[in-house]
């Protein structure tokens, strides 16, 4: 049986215009879904792949 992904819409805030951070709002239905990879309060590697955002566990290597 395959697992459908799911798919939501998401939106990127920044609190001001001279923010220096950005806040990616995901829905609740995705977050609570059992295949949601992270765990609250998770660190998470955030690249930019082209013209994807990748969002990954941090390896083991990466943390302080």
């Amino acid at each position: 049986m395959v697992k459908i992904m799911l798919k939501g819409k998401a939106k990127i805030l920044v609190p001001n215009k001279r923010g220096k951070t950005g806040l990616i709002y995901i829905p609740a239905d995705i977050v609570k879904d059992s295949s949601f990879p992270f765990k609250p309060n998770e660190e998470v590697t955030v690249k930019i792949e082209g013209e994807k955002l990748v969002i990954e566990k941090r390896r083991k290597e990466e943390k302080d």
